[in-house]
C-alpha cells in the first residue's frame, strides 16, 4: 500500500467530477476513473436499474469506455467514488472500494492493475491481487 501521487489525485478528481456532473439519486451514485498503461483516462458512472441484478458498476463502465476507445492497453490505476445522498449535503464525495464482482473484472483485464481504496489516513493505492487473493482462474496452477 502506498500514498497517492499527483497523477492518482488527478484520477480521483476525474471520477469525482464525473459523478458531480451525472449524479442522479438512486440511479447514478458512483463514478469511476481508469488510467490505462498508456496514460489515457476514461470515466464512467454506475447504471442502476429497477431490477437490481441488471445494475452495472461504474468501474465496469469506465473499463468498457477504455476498451472501446483505446483497446486493451492495460489498467494502470482505477478508482471509484461515491456521491453522498441529497439529504447529506455536508458530506464530501469519497473513495470507495470496488465490489467483489469489480475486483474480479479488474483482475481479469489486468492482473497487475492498481486500485485506489480508502485507508486509515485517507485514500491509498493497492494491487488488485491484494484485494482478491486466491483468484479463480481457468488456467491450471494459477
Amino acid at each position: 500500500m502506498s500514498s497517492l501521487t499527483e497523477a492518482d489525485r488527478a484520477l480521483v478528481e476525474a471520477a469525482s467530477e464525473t459523478i458531480r456532473k451525472r449524479y442522479r439519486y438512486d440511479w447514478q451514485e458512483v463514478g469511476a476513473a481508469l488510467r490505462t498503461r498508456s496514460g489515457k483516462i476514461f470515466t464512467g458512472v454506475s447504471l442502476d436499474a429497477y431490477l437490481g441484478r441488471m445494475a452495472v458498476c461504474a468501474e465496469a463502465v469506465a473499463l468498457g469506455q477504455a476498451i472501446t476507445n483505446a483497446g486493451e492497453t492495460g489498467i494502470d490505476m482505477i478508482v471509484a467514488v461515491r456521491h453522498p445522498p441529497p439529504h447529506e449535503k455536508d458530506r464530501p464525495i469519497v473513495v470507495v472500494s470496488p465490489c467483489g464482482a469489480c475486483r474480479e473484472l479488474i483482475s481479469d483485464y489486468d492482473r497487475n492493475a492498481r486500485v485506489i481504496v480508502p485507508g486509515p489516513a485517507g485514500p491509498q493505492t493497492i494491487a488488485i491481487s491484494e484485494l482478491l487473493p486466491n483468484k479463480y482462474s481457468r488456467e491450471r496452477g494459477d
